[in-house]
């Protein structure tokens, strides 16, 4: 069967389930372009605005529907322009494949000395090779069909993450015949290490067992499987920051997210635990403190881990590591006969310090954040940007069941929110609410004319101090408060959002006090502006001082009831 490589490359997503795939347009993709537009009945490209925001958009996609996200980019900026979102896919684990557009074979330099011979050629191959799980020139159109299904294979299996295929113009126009191109053969899996018997023994025999699950846990198998587990192990349970969405809220064994600016409680119950169980996260500092011997200092670690370059991160030098996936190893434990475990006196601990500390750190953004929560349904897709905004969310939103809150975890990427709304949306087309600050907002803001051109039902929240309030917070502590580049006195400032909705024919409400949320239709099936404006300095408590102890935050706890609960 002959075929051109573009229309093959289309033909490939569709088998494979992908509806929306995301770009911009330039000279070297657009034979995809156009064998997109031909099949534009079974898949749709989507024009965004800028590719750094076509990336985002498939960073979305892919974690809110659990199977790759697609973005292309011509040659030069364009594949440059996608780097930032291929960095976020692979440090969250995303799974995306990335097309770039490359000059043709004949004018590309090869292995001469000058620095460009095509018009906007770049080696974006060398450029990414250390942020993705695989990248490839495609230098001869008969490897086509055995890269992309190499590509699909690698970006799904394992540890999750983003691929790159580089195709030069002309290899996009070229015929094949498939029958004459060889094909690709996936390696047999390795078997899981097991530890099944080792880890039910600790658990029972533990007087203070607790789990803490990471955003390995975040589709929906392994969060089914969490509960499976958690009604043989009743044991409480604390998460890091991106997988505050694995259990809902008001889950009776769920104790908040910990780490730097985690929940007070899940630091405590950290600090407290005798054995934890460590499963889909990496345990970075900002969960465990700068000083990993004051993390759970009395408790026996158990690390499941997919990669197993994270395991060479030692966080105690006694701790147990498992490699392999933490789906298959919740099976094999809930295969295991036996009764459930018992731990009710350790759980009344928990309770109590949960009742002591709650809403200690309440303020006006939490109490907004919670409000806004209660009135949104449990189909909602929530995404979040980096800041103050995405603290105050992780801290207070009372996620529902199945609730999904998508993040740029490891990469902190600002403007990431926006535009990842676009790619959730077309994932599972159901209403998004967009979180943003003031700052985020307007790396991507150019992404609001995409919403209001699709008319899609997506609530963009931007929280308006006029300020970039985490950096300001850091230099009233560090910098005697200098604050320098970030705040409109000194050099930083926001325009007016009101008239930014006008522009693009977006509408807008601005909320004032938390009584406001009420007035808001959150279910609505157009794109709204809802901005809440924040007329005081803002803060994220708690938060940790560096080179402290988790559970001892600043603002600083009564050193008497911190001491009592240290002792329970």
């Amino acid at each position: 069967m002959k075929v051109k490589v573009a229309d093959y490359i289309v033909d490939f997503f569709i088998q494979k389930g992908i509806t929306d795939v995301f770009g911009y347009p330039g000279g070297m993709v657009t034979h995809l372009m156009e064998a997109l537009r031909q099949k534009e009945h079974s898949i749709k490209a989507h024009v965004n605005y800028h590719e750094q925001a076509a990336a985002f958009c498939a960073c979305g996609y892919a974690q809110a529907s659990g199977i790759p996200g697609i973005a292309y980019a011509t040659s030069g900026p364009g594949a440059t322009n996608l780097i930032t979102g291929i960095c976020n896919a692979y440090f969250d684990s995303i799974p995306t494949i990335f097309i770039t557009g490359q000059v043709n074979t004949f004018e590309s330099k090869n292995d001469l000395g000058v620095r460009q011979r095509g018009f906007q050629e770049t080696d974006i191959v060398s450029m990414i090779n250390g942020v993705t799980k695989y990248s490839c020139y495609i230098a001869d159109e008969r490897f086509i069909k055995q890269e992309l299904n190499k590509c699909w294979y690698i970006a799904n299996e394992g540890r999750k993450g983003p691929v790159l295929l580089d195709i030069p113009m002309n290899i996009f126009r070229a015929i094949i015949d498939l029958e004459e191109c060889p094909d690709f053969k996936a390696p047999e899996k390795k078997e899981q290490s097991a530890h099944v018997d080792e880890i039910i023994k600790m658990l029972c025999h533990s007087k203070r067992p607790a789990l803490l699950v990471g955003a390995g846990a975040k589709n929906q198998r392994s969060r089914c499987l969490i509960k499976k587990f958690l009604k043989k192990f009743p044991i409480p349970t604390v998460s890091s920051m991106p997988a505050v969405d694995v259990l809902e809220h008001d889950h009776p064994l769920y104790f908040g997210f910990i780490g730097a600016y985690g929940n007070r409680t899940a630091n405590f119950i950290a600090a407290k635990c005798d054995l934890l169980l460590a499963m889909g996260t990496r345990m970075d500092v900002r969960q465990i403190g700068a000083k990993k011997e004051n993390f759970a200092p009395n408790a026996k670690l158990i690390r499941v881990e997919i990669d197993s370059g994270e395991l060479t991160n030692k966080i105690k030098e006694d701790e147990i590591q498992i490699f392999g996936g933490l789906d298959g190893l919740i099976e094999q434990i809930l295969e295991q006969g036996g009764a459930a475990c018992e731990y009710q006196d350790w759980l009344n601990v928990c309770n109590h310090i949960k009742n002591e500390l709650n809403d200690i750190d309440s303020r006006m953004p939490n109490r907004m954040i919670a409000g806004i929560s209660r009135e949104i349904s449990e189909d909602v897709i929530i995404t979040i940007d980096v800041g103050q905004n995405q603290v105050w969310v992780s801290q207070s939103f009372e996620t529902k069941p199945g609730q999904q809150i998508l993040f740029s975890g490891g990469h902190g990427a600002m403007g990431y929110s926006l535009p990842a709304a676009i790619g959730a949306y077309y994932a599972k087309r159901t209403k998004v609410i967009s979180f943003n600050g003031d700052g985020g907002i307007q790396m991507n803001i150019q992404e609001l004319q995409f919403i209001a051109r699709e008319k899609l039902p997506i609530t963009i929240v931007i929280f308006n101090n006029y300020a970039l309030g985490m950096i300001r917070h850091f230099q009233e502590m560090y910098f005697d408060h200098h604050y320098y580049q970030t705040v409109a006195s000194a050099g930083y400032s926001v325009p007016s959002f009101r008239k930014i909705a006008e522009a693009y024919d977006i509408r807008y409400y601005a909320l004032r006090s938390e009584e406001d949320v009420r007035k808001i239709d959150w279910d609505l099936e157009e794109p709204q502006i809802v901005e809440v404006i924040l007329t005081e300095n803002t803060y994220v408590y708690p938060k940790l001082e560096f080179g402290k102890p988790n559970q001892d935050q600043e603002p600083l706890l009564n050193r008497d009831l911190y001491k009592e609960l240290m002792e329970l």
